[in-house]
């Protein structure tokens, strides 16, 4: 019976460690990703200065996107320490 409690409380620190590590790598990758986005878009800009208010909005649109997605994981992540 004490292995078996043992093993729950095992599985449950590995579950939070897990969720932990996930939130890391989604903000890691969120910041990537946006980071991509706004390098791209400013060499764009100054490729095409013409074209900067359509390279801009569709950039924000984007990075509200990745940020959306990263929101998502991250409550995930919590919800998995927490439940």
């Amino acid at each position: 019976m004490l292995g078996l409690i043992l093993l729950q409380a095992a599985a449950a620190g590995l579950a939070k460690v897990g969720a932990c590590i996930g939130a890391g790598l989604v903000a890691i990758g969120a910041g990537i990703g946006i980071g991509k986005i706004g390098s791209s878009a400013m060499e764009s800009i100054a490729r095409q200065p013409e074209s900067s208010n359509d390279i801009r909005t569709n950039m924000i649109v984007i990075a509200a996107l990745i940020e959306g997605v990263a929101l998502f994981a991250i409550i995930v992540c919590l919800l998995a320490i927490f439940i």
